[in-house]
């Protein structure tokens, strides 16, 4: 763990205690650059003053949440770094949370309550596995894609052409 001493961290979180569970998870690693702010505006306001590897964000926060954190980090056109790992961590893990965090463009997810391990996969996804980012008319962020591109079997959106559909995306 001693190649994560090298991080600087933003933490994102209302809750104080929440903030200093993480912060001293992350310390125990070795990670001493957390900068500790409690909603989404402070937050960005942090990037614009110093450049940060990565985010790990609450989902639920007020004025500013974590989703439209993330929004803003992606799209804005002032973002000081849309490519920013960002990790949202929520003790709310309906599916529709999960949806919505993961079409702002966050790049891991963890639900709360934390463990050590939960926050250092995270952390070791985004520096050792990071995704290729992925530009659309509605969407920028980390391709949503967790397979390998191996997929064999029929096209699956309905704007695939029939044949396709229907072969089994062997259409010549």
């Amino acid at each position: 763990m001693s190649a994560l001493q090298s991080l600087s961290i933003l933490l994102v979180d209302d809750n104080q205690h929440m903030r200093a569970i993480t912060s001293a998870i992350l310390q125990s690693a070795g990670i001493r650059r957390i900068r500790e702010v409690s909603d989404g505006s402070m937050a960005l306001e942090a990037l614009r003053e110093a450049p940060v590897d990565l985010a790990i964000v609450d989902f639920n926060m007020f004025p500013l949440d974590g989703v439209e954190f993330t929004r803003l980090v992606r799209n804005s056109p002032d973002s000081a770094n849309p490519y920013l790992p960002i990790i949202m961590m929520t003790g709310h893990s309906e599916k529709s949370r999960v949806y919505e965090a993961r079409d702002a463009g966050v790049t891991e997810f963890v639900v709360k309550p934390i463990t050590a391990k939960a926050i250092f996969d995270r952390i070791q996804a985004v520096i050792i596995r990071p995704r290729a980012f992925v530009k659309t008319d509605g969407y920028f962020g980390p391709d949503r894609r967790r397979n390998n591109g191996t997929y064999r079997g029929p096209m699956r959106r309905s704007t695939d052409p029939k044949d396709a559909q229907v072969s089994g995306g062997n259409a010549a």
